[in-house]
C-alpha cells in the first residue's frame, strides 16, 4: 500500500498476520504470486520490482519470530533496471521462472526477466504506459494494456514481441485486464468508468471445432 510495506495475511488464523516484507520506500503498485505460490513479485512508484521467496516468511514463522520484526525479511532481488512505476506484472504459464514486468509513462517497456538470475532477457518499447499484462494460456501470445495516448490493448507474440493487433475502443488508460477460464475473451477496465470484453486469444484448440454461441456473442466490443 501507500506505506511500502507488503503485509501477508492466513485469514485462517486468528493471528492472521504471517509476515511483513519490507523494501519498497513509496506506494506499492502491483503484486503477483507465481504459480506455484513460491515467489512473490511486487512493484513499486519508485521503480522497484522485487522478488520475494515465500520459504523466507515460512522459515521464520517456524522460528517462533513476531509477524512485524521483518528485519529479515527483506527482498531475494531488487531490480532497478524500470524508469518509472511498475504496476503490470505477469508470470507466464509455460517457462517457470519467467516473469513479464511493465513501466509507467517514463519507461513504456515491457519486459522480461529471469527471475533465478535477476537477468533482463528482453525489453520493448510499447510507446506508452503499461498498465497490465496477461499471458495467453494456450498460445505463446501476451496481451498489454496502456494509457496515454492510444489507451489500447495490445497483442504480441511471444518471444519476438511481434504486435499481432490494437484493440482500441477505451477513452481513458486501461488499468486491469482479466480473462475467462477458457482463456479465450478478455475483459478490460479503465478509467473511462467502462468495462470492455475483447475476443483477443480466441477458442482453445480443443474448442475451436466447436461452436461456442454464448462466449462467441458474449465478447462484444462493449459492455458497461
Amino acid at each position: 500500500g501507500r506505506d511500502s510495506l507488503i503485509v501477508q495475511h492466513d485469514v485462517r488464523s486468528r493471528n492472521h498476520v504471517v509476515s511483513t516484507y519490507v523494501g519498497h520506500t513509496q506506494e506499492v503498485c502491483g503484486l503477483k504470486w507465481n504459480d506455484e505460490g513460491t515467489t512473490l513479485a511486487s512493484g513499486g512508484n519508485e521503480n522497484l520490482l522485487c522478488l520475494w521467496d515465500a520459504s523466507m516468511s515460512q522459515r521464520r514463522r517456524n522460528n517462533g519470530q513476531r509477524p512485524f520484526d521483518s528485519s529479515s525479511l527483506g527482498p531475494r532481488l531488487a531490480l532497478t533496471q524500470h524508469k518509472a512505476a511498475v504496476k503490470a506484472l505477469a508470470w507466464c504459464p509455460f517457462h517457470r521462472g519467467l516473469l513479464a514486468s511493465g513501466g509507467g509513462t517514463a519507461d513504456r517497456t515491457i519486459k522480461f526477466w529471469n527471475t533465478n538470475s535477476g537477468a533482463v532477457l528482453n525489453s520493448i518499447d510499447t510507446g506508452s504506459q503499461v498498465c497490465s499484462i496477461l499471458w495467453s494460456k494456450h498460445q505463446r501470445e501476451l496481451c498489454s494494456s496502456h494509457g496515454f495516448s492510444e489507451n489500447q490493448l495490445i497483442l504480441w507474440k511471444y518471444p519476438t514481441m511481434t504486435k499481432i493487433q490494437e484493440f482500441k475502443g477505451h477513452t481513458a488508460r486501461v488499468l486491469h485486464m482479466d480473462q475467462s477460464p477458457d482463456g479465450g475473451c478478455v475483459v478490460s477496465a479503465a478509467a473511462d468508468e467502462t468495462l470492455r470484453f475483447w475476443d483477443v486469444f480466441g477458442s482453445p484448440p480443443s474448442e475451436q471445432k466447436k461452436v461456442d454461441l454464448s462466449m462467441g456473442n458474449f465478447c462484444t466490443p462493449m459492455i458497461r
